[in-house]
């Protein structure tokens, strides 16, 4: 955390802008990107917004750093993204990874963030939550894409949904997740292991919503609660579905993001 506003850096950001008005930056989760955790409701999202969508490095339009990645850093140049589009401040709406991102980015650049909305989100990954990411990671240095998918699934969706899905879906939903990982995940989980982000709550000012992913196996509503709780304010909401919202209620998380952003204005 910073005590002045600081400087921001050139973003190299691959980045997708869609829509125009105020202004909404997204920041996504790790093993994730723009598209896959917001590309279901972009379209919904753009409807009366500008939306900035930067992919952090290693996933989507922007290419793997040789360096650490580190929460600050990557909070200034996810601002830096939207303002170098022309828009100087914006609600911005963190998932899992992102939220964390997102709070850093509201306490670091306050005069810019005009809303949060904080979806299967974490101030700090508890014991559990550790060793969900240190299997995570053995199955991904262990190149077992198949393994991972199937790991990913367990934890990633919730119990209701997964149940639901017929075989034949869901060997095709595997085979597409091990195909697609991103080749900057394992940094995704360093950073993930070293986010702590408990002393940046009490400072934000601006409004926010937790959506708190109630059937959610890998970042468990205990964490969604404890941001609600250090954040001055914060309204926390519940949906029904695992860590993939995007995957299992689209409709349902588009609807409380819009309602909440056009509730508290831009």
């Amino acid at each position: 955390m910073s005590t002045s506003t600081p400087a921001l850096p050139t973003s190299s950001l691959g980045r997708v802008v869609r829509g125009t008005g105020p202004g909404l930056l997204l920041a996504h989760g790790a093993g994730g990107g723009v598209e896959p955790n917001y590309g279901p409701i972009l379209a919904g999202l753009a409807e009366g917004r500008t939306v900035v969508g930067p992919d952090f490095p290693g996933t989507g339009r922007t290419p793997r750093r040789s360096t650490p990645l580190t929460l600050d850093g990557l909070a200034d140049e996810l601002v830096a993204t939207a303002v170098e589009e022309g828009v100087e401040s914006f609600a911005i709406a963190g998932y899992s990874l992102g939220a964390a991102v997102a709070v850093r980015a509201a306490t670091r650049h306050p005069e810019r963030v005009t809303a949060l909305v904080l979806t299967a989100g974490f101030a700090r990954p508890n014991p559990r939550f550790l060793l969900a990411v240190q299997l995570w990671r053995e199955l991904l240095q262990a190149g077992d894409a198949a393994r991972l998918a199937a790991f990913a699934a367990l934890i990633g969706m919730g119990a209701p949904a997964l149940d639901a899905l017929p075989q034949d879906t869901l060997d095709a939903a595997l085979k597409q997740a091990a195909a697609t990982i991103p080749p900057g995940t394992a940094d995704h989980l360093d950073l993930v292991e070293r986010v702590d982000v408990r002393g940046d709550l009490a400072q934000i000012t601006a409004p926010t919503l937790v959506v708190s992913t109630t059937h959610d196996s890998l970042v468990t509503p205990f964490h969604h609660r404890e941001l609600a709780e250090g954040i001055p304010g914060a309204r926390l909401s519940e949906l029904a579905t695992g860590h993939l919202p995007f995957a299992e209620r689209q409709e349902e998380w588009l609807a409380m993001m819009r309602e909440f952003l056009a509730e508290v204005g831009p």
